[in-house]
């Protein structure tokens, strides 16, 4: 009997690590940026696109211009069982130019520096209100003539 005890046990055991483990967050990084020492090497007034391109990569976000700067971005999301996935880190550092195509300046931005834009939002009202989908259906009962249905 005792060994059918240790048996529950140990199944209640895993159990309950296996339940305790399925709840921990888990956690996404999405974006690069390029390591602090990489971007030490850059140097304002000297370095041009094509060397800060050769040191440390191209990005994928440009600037609106050709004499836009240069975007890299990195985020890590956090998930968390049901929940939506919320972002614990952003980290965007940006490579400005002047219009030779040398470089201006370095800055490093992270989540603490940023702002929450609201978006305007243009949603275009329904000219249907308050008429349930059951009488819209029946509405046009009376409606229908045989011309309509022809073409006609």
């Amino acid at each position: 009997m005792s060994n059918f005890f240790r048996t529950i046990k140990t199944g209640l055991a895993g159990l309950i690590v296996l339940a305790v483990s399925a709840c921990s967050a888990t956690y996404e990084d999405h974006g690069y940026i390029p390591p602090a020492e990489d971007l030490e090497m850059i140097t304002v007034g000297v370095d041009t696109r094509d060397t800060v391109a050769d040191s440390i990569g191209r990005p994928t976000a440009f600037g609106v211009l050709q004499e836009g700067g240069w975007y890299y971005a990195q985020s890590r999301w956090r998930n968390f069982a049901y929940k939506a996935p919320k972002v614990v880190d952003r980290q965007v550092v940006a490579i400005s130019f002047d219009k030779d195509g040398v470089v201006e300046n370095v800055e490093r931005f992270t989540l603490e520096d940023g702002r929450v834009i609201a978006l305007s939002r243009r949603v275009t009202d329904s000219n249907v209100k308050g008429i349930t989908f059951l009488r819209q259906l029946l509405g046009n009962i009376g409606n229908l003539t045989t011309g309509r249905l022809i073409g006609g």
